[in-house]
């Protein structure tokens, strides 16, 4: 510390800034306070009393530190770093965990290396958790496998916070090395482990916590929590686009659980940040399902700077850095101002501090040119001579269920001695078009429950190796729509009768747009609304349901690029059933 800050801390010379006459909370008392902010080289130094060069009347706010997210896939929201900064900053978000797990997949380390770049002296802290598992499983094909090796290089990084969400549980359980050094590898280097295992419970949540893992996001009933809890991790309450846990763990809000619990978003598509919120969101909700508003503050502040080991970020208190919002409201959350390390960056609707920064052409190259396959033809998503048996009587179809990312199997009469589409039926043909390697591989499948009368729908986000999906009624507007997508250099593409009717540009990794919030949610709406003139029902999300199709980690059966794979009995199917 600076002599001028001391002198400041004592009240003997002028602070910078002051932040006058604030309500602020307390995060360590867990209570609504009073006192003169005070603020020098971008640090609190003091509260009581205090003058400022610069000073802020907050008479009738409330002030709060910034919130953390401390677990997000940044690449989900569709935007670059620094249009994702702007749209959570003005909800009061200072800070987030990013686990580029995503582009990871498609670009390898070059993607993780974007994401370093891109949100480098952002007005928003951008830290990074590795992604511990890429692939997320051999059973499809991405871009690069990132094994213990290759990830070591980036604990040099002081933004780099630790590995991100092992998935592979069984794997790591039943010994898997490579997991178990990527393990070792976060903890010689004092950073954490995330753990992502959904329903984990007894002797073998045991052994996949003994193993290192340190904290869960994936918990969906308040038992499961208290379990992991009383076992020793912390749990991250996770509410975001396409899960919602929040409701079923408000339970967490009560003392003792809520001392190791935090708040995330996972992911939080544009439309909803803008309609909604970030982080503040989260505790709005919260707060109107009866948390305490100062509990859940601090559950979004300073539990998850101090599982992260961020010292000096999640409170309003001497020596911790400057990040602070001024809120209108404290049950609504309304956020009127945030201050960055003692800078004022949001006002009132509008950004005064973001800049893109400067990316090394050479990554720039690697992300911006991630789609390598050759155009396709119609006749590619006909099915050959090895999908055809005349004794079989069956089929089997992906059929979406409303509201969920899991899928049914569902068996459906063969007609004419071989599947076919049929849109009475709501029958459609799915693709997955390999995209990484220019291998020529297409996977086939049917779906129901999509509800689309005509044309067809492609998109390049497909979770989680993110080839090319395509759903369409007939063989030529599935061509066209991933041929879209091929020139395009990613995103998503909407055709009928041969022509593209409809298109969204994802030119950074095939994930994510150039555009700012407002254009993107507004160019998502008008995709989605020509989706719907397809026939596309009103119960499902057209693209986010085609993202998860083929991911294959979630029951019961998916699409990959080499045909239709059964999760529950974990091996491949032919689309024949025989019976």
């Amino acid at each position: 510390m600076q002599k001028r800050e001391l002198l400041a801390a004592q009240g003997l010379v002028q602070a910078e800034l002051v932040l006058k006459n604030a309500r602020f909370i307390n995060v360590f008392t867990e209570r609504i306070e009073h006192g003169d902010i005070a603020v020098c080289s971008g640090k609190i130094v003091g509260i009581g009393q205090y003058e400022g060069v610069t000073e802020v009347d907050c008479t009738g706010k409330y002030v709060s530190p910034g919130f953390l997210d401390g677990h997000i896939h940044l690449e989900s929201s569709m935007m670059k770093p620094v249009e994702f900064a702007k749209a959570v900053l003005q909800h009061g978000t200072t800070a987030v965990i990013t686990d580029p797990h995503e582009i990871a997949n498609v670009c390898g380390v070059d993607g993780i290396r974007y994401m370093l770049e891109a949100s480098k002296d952002l007005p928003l802290d951008v830290y990074v958790a590795l992604p511990s598992c890429v692939p997320a499983t051999d059973m499809d094909e991405n871009g690069f496998e990132l094994n213990a090796e290759v990830l070591k290089q980036f604990y040099s990084d002081e933004r780099v916070l630790g590995l991100a969400e092992v998935m592979d549980y069984m794997g790591l359980i039943n010994g898997n090395d490579d997991l178990h050094m990527k393990i070792a590898d976060a903890s010689d280097n004092h950073k954490r482990v995330d753990g992502h295992a959904p329903g984990l419970n007894g002797k073998a949540l045991c052994a996949y916590i003994a193993a290192g893992v340190e904290s869960d996001h994936e918990c969906i009933s308040l038992e499961e929590a208290k379990e992991k809890l009383r076992l020793g991790q912390w749990i991250m309450i996770r509410e975001g686009t396409a899960a919602k846990n929040l409701e079923a763990l408000i339970g967490l809000f009560q003392n003792p659980y809520y001392q190791r619990s935090m708040l995330v978003t996972d992911d939080r598509h544009p439309n909803e940040l803008l309609e909604e919120g970030h982080i503040n969101a989260i505790i709005r909700k919260a707060i109107k399902l009866g948390a305490d508003p100062c509990i859940a503050i601090k559950m979004a502040t300073l539990n998850t700077a101090s599982y992260f080991g961020l010292r000096d970020l999640g409170a309003v208190a001497p020596g911790f850095q400057a990040d602070l919002i001024i809120l209108s409201d404290l049950k609504e959350v309304t956020v009127e101002q945030v201050w960055k390390k003692g800078q004022l960056v949001y006002k009132k609707g509008q950004m005064l501090k973001c800049k893109e920064p400067k990316i090394s052409n050479h990554i720039l190259e690697k992300v911006q040119h991630s789609v390598h396959c050759d155009s396709v033809l119609p006749e590619d998503f006909e099915l050959s001579a090895s999908h055809l048996n005349k004794e079989d009587k069956s089929f089997r179809v992906i059929q979406f269920m409303k509201g969920e990312i899991t899928t049914k199997e569902l068996l459906v009469p063969v007609s004419n001695g071989k599947p076919q589409i049929n849109t009475e039926q709501d029958i459609l043909k799915i693709a997955v078009v390999e995209r990484h390697h220019n291998t020529h591989h297409i996977g086939l499948g049917f779906v129901n429950g999509y509800g689309m009368k005509k044309g067809a729908i492609a998109s390049s986000v497909s979770h989680d190796s993110h080839n090319i999906i395509v759903v369409g009624v007939n063989d030529q507007d599935m061509a066209t729509a991933v041929n879209c997508i091929q020139n395009m250099g990613g995103g998503w593409a909407i055709a009928l009768d041969g022509s593209v009717i409809g298109s969204l540009p994802l030119p950074i990794g095939g994930l994510m747009s150039h555009l700012d919030a407002t254009t993107l949610a507004s160019k998502i709406d008008e995709m989605k609304a020509i989706a719907r003139t397809l026939g596309v029902t009103e119960e499902i999300d057209p693209f986010m349901t085609l993202a998860f199709v083929s991911l294959p980690v979630i029951p019961e059966i998916r699409l990959t690029t080499t045909g239709l794979f059964h999760v529950s009995k974990q091996e491949k199917v032919p689309i024949l059933f025989h019976e």
